[in-house]
């Protein structure tokens, strides 16, 4: 329709202030949920950290005046939000107890592959161009080439290299279930809004299966260190309110192989801050690797862009908008 390359279309600097944010804020929160772990049980710390953050952003979203939302909403927020955030970063959070977080940065790069595969075989979007694919490609051997780099930093619970590389890529798969599911569902208008719902349906999912697990368990306040407390309060404000709402935005606004492509530069990103500040080496394999994920991203970004120009007149039900102010021109609800 003629009023979707208007105001609902997003602006490239709103685009560029979303993804730097879901890049580098998300690329750091790897480092830092290994601080928050070291002195409080992993399930219980996500799980809070996604309530208390839900609870907030819904809160201020309800105070502002949304309307509240219906059963019907719930229920898509509660789906959403055990995908995105009780498998995928519940998932996440688990491996790191065994993994290093510049590997599970890095495992947590297949999240663009599975999106561009599952985005297509679904319908969600369009089959990806050449250009897609190579771009895809060139992330692959770029991570590859970072993961080749084996890494001394110490792990929380040594000896199960396995179990955390599993739990990290199981995460992946359903956070990119997830996300190809609120690409044309959404439990409220607002992407504010449906971000808070969802914080809190997937924090309440990981609180269950923590308190399941035993975490609670001999488990004091008093033992939580300054460091692991600072980290949890990056992780609720910058890792939960800002970035996962950037992130829920873009899924509205770009293909969700576009939007998955944090993934490539978080390892980056975690790769640079375990230089920076956890005393982990850097090699020109490393930043061949960086250079290449880098060059990735590009390739998708220009890909994604030429595949949507052409499909708004082949397939304009999955690219195009259909109503609604807060809905992109790539959302169709």
């Amino acid at each position: 329709m003629s009023s979707n390359p208007g105001p609902a279309a997003p602006s490239r600097a709103a685009l560029f202030t979303a993804f730097t944010l879901v890049y580098l804020i998300w690329g750091s929160t790897y480092l830092v949920m290994k601080f928050a772990v070291a002195s409080i049980p992993p399930l219980l710390m996500a799980g809070t950290r996604y309530g208390l953050a839900g609870g907030l952003l819904y809160g201020f979203m309800r105070l502002r005046g949304e309307p509240a939302p219906t059963l019907r909403g719930w229920g898509v927020a509660a789906a959403i939000g055990v995908c995105l955030l009780g498998f995928g970063n519940g998932g996440t959070t688990f491996g790191v107890l065994y993994l290093p977080s510049g590997i599970t940065a890095l495992l947590v790069a297949t999240v663009p592959m599975f999106l561009a595969v599952l985005g297509w075989l679904s319908g969600v979007s369009p089959r990806p161009t050449r250009w897609v694919a190579l771009g895809l490609a060139a992330g692959m051997v770029g991570m590859y080439l970072l993961a080749a780099h084996p890494t001394a930093t110490a792990v929380k619970q040594p000896g199960h290299a396995g179990l955390g590389i599993f739990a990290v890529l199981l995460a992946s798969l359903v956070w990119s279930i997830g996300s190809l599911y609120a690409k044309n569902h959404q439990p409220a208008p607002s992407p504010f809004a449906s971000g808070g719902m969802q914080m809190l349906c997937g924090g309440a999912a990981m609180l269950v299966v923590g308190l399941l697990r035993g975490e609670a368990s001999g488990f004091a306040l008093a033992q939580v260190t300054a460091k692991s407390w600072l980290a949890y309060a990056y992780l609720v404000s910058f890792g939960s309110i800002v970035a996962f709402t950037a992130y829920i935005w873009l899924l509205r606004a770009v293909e969700p192989a576009l939007a998955g492509t944090y993934a490539f530069v978080n390892p980056v990103v975690a790769v640079l801050l375990g230089w920076a500040f956890a005393g982990e080496s850097l090699n020109p394999q490393m930043l061949g690797g960086a250079a290449l994920i880098v060059a990735a991203v590009v390739l998708v970004v220009l890909g994604g862009r030429s595949k949507k120009e052409v499909a708004t007149t082949a397939e304009p039900g999955y690219l195009r908008s259909k109503n609604g102010p807060s809905t992109s021109a790539s959302s169709p609800d």
